[in-house]
């Protein structure tokens, strides 16, 4: 468990969870998920002393599960976030996307205290608490405070990094599958590789659930935020006003990543559908040949097989040119039907 205190002016971590909250900024409470298991009634009396409220149990069990999908829920006390975030896990060969590492985050945002429930690495915690460490007091060029203002903020930043985290997932999986795509089209080689395909094609059908759920949440979350307290003054109203910004620009970000998701999905599915169409065009064009051979070689077999009857009275059978007459017979017939079927684009390139 780690803690820290944030002010548009400082950001330092503390020792310890501090047995009362500071007197300006809030508190970020940063703690595993094995470790928030075994001392949540340790992090649930710390909460009563800085809030005057716990997590309900069902929400305490909701940030120990690592499977649970993303979703809000909102209490008098506090908002309830739980976001998987997108990263790539690539196996052995990096440009061969295997899987997808769809961790659950887990955030409880009370009005200053903000706690987040993170896998085991803790990767996202180590990358804030170094870019918040690093950034400028005061405000920047635009006027807003570089640092968050709000657990809501940080909250919002973290989530808004999740889902920028995909953009590395899909360069990979659109260098992927446009190699897949590649190989399906190519005339020249056949394709074998059908695993890989259809384990990129389960990946995208994972990646277009999660952003599903990612937007409902993110969603419920504007919403909220839309209703606001009754009785906030001017400065409450501008605060939740820009937390409706930063939210509706990472629900935006949801949706281009769902909108390019389900743009894949669509490629796939061409893509494969073209392939079996040309091996059908492929088949096609084999059994036009096969048949226009057959259709050439049957008049002559007839031919053959009409001089070969044990019969001693057949024309020509007695006549020296005979053999001569029934060769020139069977070449002017392969010729006429071969001249016919190329004529009528049986034999040959389909092009003109």
């Amino acid at each position: 468990m780690q803690a820290f205190h944030v002010t548009p002016e400082r950001f330092d971590e503390l020792p310890g969870p501090p047995e009362a909250l500071p007197a300006n900024g809030f508190l970020w409470v940063s703690i595993g998920r094995e470790a928030f298991e075994a001392r949540h009634g340790e992090l649930q009396a710390a909460l009563q002393r800085w809030t005057g409220a716990a997590l309900v149990d069902l929400h305490v069990s909701d940030l120990a599960n690592a499977q649970l999908p993303s979703h809000f829920d909102d209490t008098s006390w506090y908002d309830l976030m739980v976001f998987r975030r997108l990263a790539a896990a690539p196996g052995g060969d990096e440009a061969r996307l295997t899987s997808v590492d769809t961790s659950a985050v887990g955030f409880a945002v009370f009005d200053r205290v903000l706690l987040t429930v993170h896998p085991a690495d803790n990767a996202m915690r180590d990358f804030f608490v170094q870019r918040l460490a690093a950034s400028a007091d005061g405000p920047d060029l635009r006027g807003a405070a570089r640092r968050p203002t709000s657990p809501a903020d940080l909250m919002l930043r973290m989530v808004n990094h999740m889902v920028d985290g995909y953009l590395d997932l899909r360069r990979l999986l659109s260098r992927q599958l446009g190699t897949l795509q590649a190989q399906l089209l190519d005339p020249r080689h056949r394709f074998h590789d059908w695993r890989l395909l259809l384990e990129s094609r389960n990946t995208l059908h994972l990646l277009e659930d999660l952003c599903e759920d990612q937007q409902a949440a993110v969603q419920e979350w504007i919403d909220v935020l839309a209703e606001g307290p009754a009785g906030a003054d001017a400065a409450q109203r501008h605060e939740r006003e820009l937390l409706r910004v930063r939210s509706r620009d990472v629900l935006e970000h949801i949706e281009r990543v769902l909108t390019h998701v389900r743009r894949l999905e669509q490629s796939v599915e061409t893509a494969v559908q073209m392939h079996f169409s040309a091996l059908g065009h492929r088949t096609n064009d084999i059994m036009r040949t096969l048949t226009v051979l057959t259709a050439v070689f049957l008049p002559l077999n007839l031919i053959t097989g009409f001089f070969g009857m044990n019969f001693d009275a057949l024309p020509l059978i007695h006549s020296a040119t005979g053999i001569w007459i029934a060769v020139a017979l069977m070449v002017a017939v392969f010729i006429g039907l071969s001249a016919f079927f190329w004529r009528k684009r049986y034999l040959g390139s389909q092009r003109r």
